[in-house]
């Protein structure tokens, strides 16, 4: 006889369990019979890749748990999060891990901070537990709204390339799934999935962006448009992935040590076209400094090598830029 408690196969279980079959059969190639742990918060997204993971992971030799984060941010937040362990659980899944962290904004907004020490908890668990990924359950749509957010912020391809499925230990494998899909997974499954009162409040600019900006594009250019943004991104990211491994190629050959600091070829720049000259400057001052320059700064360097009329050094933050001697001189200050 059929087992009553399995749910009907409808597209949508069938649609995300095949995502999360593809990730974890990659997974299973390199390191079989490890752990993979399931950032699982209760909302319908991370709670279908849950139930998709449980019962995809034994077919293809992996173990796999859940990590619930527990912000402490709502009242009765720790209820929530027993109560997604519990679901996670009857997926299957072990060990079921429910840590709580302490948000201190410390000059960041509220979601960023709360974004920290998720990743620094989850960071910790999984390398506590010796998990070889860990697999967070953001969608097609959380893409869309990151590449407007960038769009928005004049944040260049960096953040235009949205999220990556793959990203260290991370894996993101509804990347091509809607978020209407995983909230139909969970009702063709029979689960109740806890709403976020964030996910609603029009103070966070994503949450702007999903239920404001997205629909009125929707409805003055036509369908489609979250999946236009997240083909955007992946080509985007196509494009950012070559550029730096034609700097990586180059990089080190046209740089020379300097007192306190580096310096590069003028000629070596002045030879290259813009995107890889101002990659290699970017490239330079953030893995020998720490620093991240903007675009404005960025181009003021390069001005230096393409506008060069004896000007002085720049002062950026904790670095100085100056040319001499056919270089350009990077030295921390």
């Amino acid at each position: 006889m059929p087992d009553e408690r399995r749910p009907r196969l409808t597209p949508p279980i069938a649609d995300v369990r095949r995502a999360i079959r593809e990730t974890l059969a990659s997974l299973a190639a390199e390191d079989a019979g490890s752990l993979v742990l399931v950032a699982l918060s209760g909302g319908a997204d991370s709670l279908a890749l849950a139930a998709a993971t449980g019962f995809e992971a034994p077919r293809v030799g992996l173990r796999a748990g859940a990590l619930i984060v527990d912000h402490g941010l709502q009242p009765g937040s720790d209820a929530i999060a027993e109560r997604a362990a519990e679901q996670a659980r009857s997926f299957g899944l072990d060990p079921v891990v429910v840590t709580r962290v302490s948000v201190v904004t410390d000059g960041e907004g509220p979601e960023a901070a709360a974004r920290s020490a998720r990743y620094g908890a989850l960071d910790e668990a999984a390398t506590e537990l010796g998990a070889s990924a860990v697999l967070l359950g953001h969608t097609l749509d959380d893409q869309a709204e990151t590449v407007l957010l960038g769009l928005a912020r004049g944040s260049g391809s960096g953040s235009l390339h949205g999220m990556a499925a793959l990203s260290g230990r991370y894996r993101r494998p509804l990347l091509q799934i809607r978020r209407a899909q995983t909230r139909a997974f969970c009702v063709d499954s029979g689960l109740e999935a806890w709403a976020d009162p964030q996910n609603s409040d029009p103070s966070y600019a994503r949450v702007r962006v999903r239920e404001r900006v997205l629909p009125v594009l929707e409805r003055e250019l036509g369908p489609g448009i979250a999946e236009a943004l997240a083909r955007t991104a992946a080509q985007l990211r196509e494009d950012d992935d070559a550029l730096d491994r034609m700097v990586d190629e180059f990089i080190e050959e046209i740089c020379e040590p300097a007192e306190a600091g580096i310096a590069v070829s003028v000629a070596a720049l002045r030879a290259n076209p813009p995107a890889l000259r101002q990659r290699a400057i970017r490239h330079v001052v953030s893995s020998e400094f720490g620093v991240t320059l903007t675009r404005a700064q960025t181009i003021a360097v390069a001005r230096l090598v393409t506008e060069w009329h004896g000007q002085g050094p720049l002062d950026l933050p904790g670095i100085r830029v100056s040319r001499a001697h056919g270089t350009i001189v990077f030295t921390a200050v």
